[in-house]
């Protein structure tokens, strides 16, 4: 009798030599290692094509191991968090659910492992996130073992939390071990370098967390084949009042004054004549990198220059800061965060008012430092820029105040979330301080997604200052 057929993986591809026909059409013929190759992410569709056609194999590739996850919590969950984790089961273990900031999203994840006990790979995208899932998972999980990768640590453990850059680096080695693959703020998968994560590993089970998995880029439509489609969704809205505090939002319009708005439109007439001249569209991010390219030549560095400072007034006019003042005696007894684009503008907000910060450039332990203290009501007040935006557990605060920010509606609702944390006779605010008669008006309605336009003005300053 003959012997079947072996399964194997090879730097992240699955290897046949002897491919049934079955799964043909799953792989690529290798001319030059005279094999056949498929991806690591097909695993289960060849597992299942196999199965169901009845053909064995030797799999040789999968080096999963079971797990008992007995949960230590006695919290019981939400209805919509067994919503989620119920509608990702019957997809097959297989796609995203879309949670605002505070609604539970880690402990589904948690709910996710116990109910499917395999060795597991989670994915962060920082280094805060990495200690904030270890820490939550070691309560969850007390008799497991569970390591870090990134950041120092290189753990092989059979439940892993690492960093997206750490997972892409070490994407071959991990590819076999993890039955369950969990991405935290999956809108960062689809990257190019990030991808490579779900394309070489052979996790059968994929559970994708986001508040908004919208890209600038369209590139979420990747995530259906990465890791799954969005299988479950809720808003602030559904949740508040409920599993979130009750909110409303106010949207505070600041005028610049006459010498403000002079310099503005002849800030941005220069940038709209060179645009004209040069036959260029801004509205599209081909026209974004046309203009980039255009960078190169006298006349574009001075468009360029134009079109920055005419945001940075629109950003950071001083009306703009005596509305904060405003808004901050106001709430006066509340905790409040300032939420602003750029680093400048928060180290003055901090100098001038005597208020703690938070940049990409503040050390963890200082910026743990911080928040301990914030949390602890030792600050009543704080003002970051973008680095509390995504993951991170802000502690209890009531009042949201941003005074600028990107066009993506993922900030927005990142933000949001950042107050709407439930506790008793908690009502959260959030103020959105915009310069009327600017772009930042526009920015403003994509940031609410109600303009319905795809595409938003790169975060340049993001990209420049990774945090």
């Amino acid at each position: 009798m003959a012997r079947p057929p072996s399964l194997t993986l090879s730097r992240g591809t699955l290897v046949m030599y002897d491919a049934p026909e079955a799964v043909m059409p799953l792989f690529t013929w290798d001319a030059r290692a005279q094999c056949y190759r498929a991806r690591g992410q097909a695993y289960r569709t060849v597992m299942e094509t196999l199965m169901a056609a009845r053909v064995p194999v030797r799999d040789q590739a999968a080096d999963f191991q079971k797990l008992t996850l007995p949960l230590a919590r006695e919290t019981p969950p939400y209805p919509h968090q067994i919503r989620g984790l119920n509608a990702w089961k019957r997809a097959g273990r297989q796609g995203v659910v879309v949670l605002p900031t505070g609604g539970g999203k880690t402990f589904l994840a948690q709910l996710a492992m116990r109910d499917t006990p395999r060795s597991t790979l989670i994915c962060v995208p920082t280094l805060d996130l990495m200690g904030q899932w270890y820490s939550g998972l070691l309560a969850a999980f007390p008799d497991a073992n569970i390591g870090l990768l990134g950041g120092g640590s290189r753990d092989e453990t059979p439940i892993l939390i690492a960093t997206y850059d750490s997972a892409t680096r070490y994407a071959e080695e991990l590819a076999g071990r993890y039955a369950l693959l969990i991405c935290d703020e999956v809108h960062h998968l689809p990257s190019d370098f990030y991808r490579t994560i779900a394309e070489m590993s052979l996790a059968p089970y994929r559970l994708g967390l986001s508040a908004t998995p919208k890209r600038s880029d369209g590139r979420e439509a990747d995530l259906d084949t990465l890791i799954g489609p969005i299988v479950y969704s809720a808003s602030p809205d559904e949740l508040a009042g409920n599993t979130l505090a009750p909110y409303h939002e106010e949207i505070i319009k600041v005028r610049l004054s006459p010498n403000e708005q002079a310099k503005y439109d002849d800030l941005i007439r220069q940038r709209n004549d060179f645009l004209r001249q040069s036959n260029i569209n801004i509205g599209s991010i081909d026209g974004w990198k046309d203009f980039i390219r255009a960078g190169s030549t006298p006349q574009g560095r001075a468009a360029m220059l134009a079109h920055n400072q005419a945001k940075n007034l629109a950003y950071g006019t001083e009306g703009k800061l005596r509305v904060m003042e405003e808004l901050l005696a106001n709430h006066a007894d509340e905790r409040a965060i300032i939420f602003n684009r750029d680093n400048a503008t928060v180290y003055r907000i901090s100098r001038e008012f005597l208020i703690p910060c938070i940049t990409h450039e503040t050390p963890v332990k200082e910026r743990h430092a911080t928040l301990e203290k914030f949390k602890a009501g030792e600050y009543q007040w704080l003002v970051t820029a973008n680095v509390l935006d995504e993951g991170v557990d802000v502690p209890e605060a009531s009042v949201a105040i941003v005074l600028s920010g990107t066009a993506t509606e993922r900030q927005y609702i990142q933000r949001l979330g950042r107050i709407l944390r439930r506790s008793k006779n908690k009502h959260a605010v959030l103020y959105e301080v915009i310069t009327e008669g600017t772009s930042e008006e526009r920015v403003s309605q994509r940031r609410r997604g109600l303009d319905g336009q795809a595409f938003s003005e790169p975060d340049w300053e993001n990209v420049n200052a990774p945090h």
